[in-house]
């Protein structure tokens, strides 16, 4: 036997040359192809909502009066609700609701609410994202446990608020921490707990939407609980989709703050759709499916006119 010794890799007989650019040849990120818009990696989806292609501009000189009253009405409510709340406890869910509901209301915000009321006890509730506002809305309609990315702790006051409400807070730049968040929401659930989510993963500006990713849903068939979907519209006053609320792209909160607190006539539509008893489905895949809108998507600027399109990723998270 000959001892071996290390030799280099040969590619037809000729040392493999590093990837590296050269006069003629393509760069080797040029060779590899971009993100196509909507898609951040595997586990950070986003949508290709921009505030520029996709929201209307809302109010005028005049509006900025009555946004500077109502912004400091919602300020006085948020301060509040912190000074207020039960130090070192959950806030009791009659308790947020109540408030939320003063919230979306100073915000100058009206509420329509059609649909059975949603079941007591466990359940996951889902729905499409388009807006910071989603989140007092929903809790205002059925107080849960918000699926949240880490960085809505860093909020200015609502972060706060939205912690002591009993928030599951993710990292969503850690795609290995995702079966440990599936199982952080289940035992939530099993433990009598409503968990909402927005499974798209991103938000979108309203008049398209996303398709709803799988993982979430794996927690409800694991704690064997319903599934409550909800549909959120913002309507101007003529009844046309309105995307003042929108919390897309490269926009900043207090831009979108802005707009709901000049818009006129903003009414916020939540439609709580039959829910999806356990067991119904026998994957996450066609259980994602079931609880959809059935209703086709409108179309979107930031996809050039087109209907809204799938997105990649995971996690059902708020923005």
């Amino acid at each position: 036997m000959r001892r071996t010794r290390p030799r280099p890799r040969l590619r037809r007989r000729r040392p493999v040359r590093a990837a590296v650019d050269a006069p003629g040849q393509p760069a080797l990120s040029a060779a590899l192809p971009l993100p196509r818009p909507g898609l951040m990696s595997a586990w950070l989806p986003t949508a290709p909502c921009t505030p520029g292609a996709c929201v209307k501009a809302t109010g005028s000189a005049a509006a900025v009066p009555r946004a500077v009253l109502r912004l400091t009405a919602v300020l006085a409510l948020l301060l509040a609700g912190v000074a207020l709340s039960p130090l070192g406890r959950r806030i009791p869910a009659d308790w947020i609701r109540r408030w939320c509901r003063a919230i979306v209301r100073t915000a100058g915000v009206r509420v329509r609410v059609t649909g059975p009321a949603a079941p007591a006890g466990g359940l996951l509730l889902v729905a499409h994202h388009v807006s910071w506002l989603d989140i007092p809305l929903l809790a205002a309609v059925r107080p849960a446990r918000m699926l949240a990315k880490t960085e809505i702790r860093r909020w200015p006051v609502a972060g706060a608020l939205v912690a002591r409400g009993g928030a599951l807070f993710i990292e969503r730049d850690r795609l290995r921490a995702l079966p440990d968040t599936v199982a952080r929401i289940a035992a939530a659930l099993r433990g009598g707990s409503a968990v909402a989510a927005f499974p798209e993963g991103s938000t979108w500006c309203g008049r398209a939407r996303g398709r709803f990713h799988r993982a979430v849903f794996q927690a409800a068939l694991d704690a064997r609980v319903p599934v409550q979907p909800v549909r959120i519209r913002y309507l101007e006053a003529g009844g046309e989709a309105s995307t003042a609320p929108a919390f897309v792209g490269d926009d900043t909160l207090l831009a979108s703050v802005w707009r709901v607190l000049s818009a006129r006539g903003l009414t916020a539509e939540v439609e709580i759709r039959p829910a999806v008893p356990p067991g119904a489905h026998p994957d996450r895949r066609t259980l994602a499916r079931a609880a959809e809108p059935d209703d086709g998507a409108g179309a979107c600027a930031g996809l050039g006119g087109a209907a809204g399109t799938p997105t990649v990723g995971e996690p059902g998270v708020m923005r």
